[in-house]
């Protein structure tokens, strides 16, 4: 394995742009903040990254033994569909 190889290339731009800015990443900033301890924060989250990106990885590389790769990728684009017309939908709102 080549240390540019295309899929470590193809799996570190998106996981890195997925992960800009959202719940997880506002969580650490603020725990940094709080504690005045950025790099005990730093290593805490990037274990807590690398742990659910390796159990994820070694469930995706199990899952495909069972379930067809196109079924996987199908289920996958649903998902993000879904997601993506939640989030282009306004806050629904009540007037109390």
């Amino acid at each position: 394995m080549k240390i540019l190889d295309p899929i470590i290339i193809s799996t570190f731009s998106t996981v890195f742009l997925a992960e800009l800015g959202d719940k997880t990443q506002l969580a650490t900033v603020a725990m940094s903040a709080k504690s005045k301890k950025p790099l005990a924060v730093f290593l805490g989250s990037c274990s807590a990254l690398v742990l659910a990106c390796f159990i994820a990885a070694l469930a995706g590389g199990s899952i495909t033994s069972i379930i067809p790769d196109i079924v996987l990728k199908s289920l996958a684009a649903i998902g993000f569909i879904y997601l993506g017309i939640n989030l282009l939908n306004p806050i629904n709102t009540t007037k109390e």
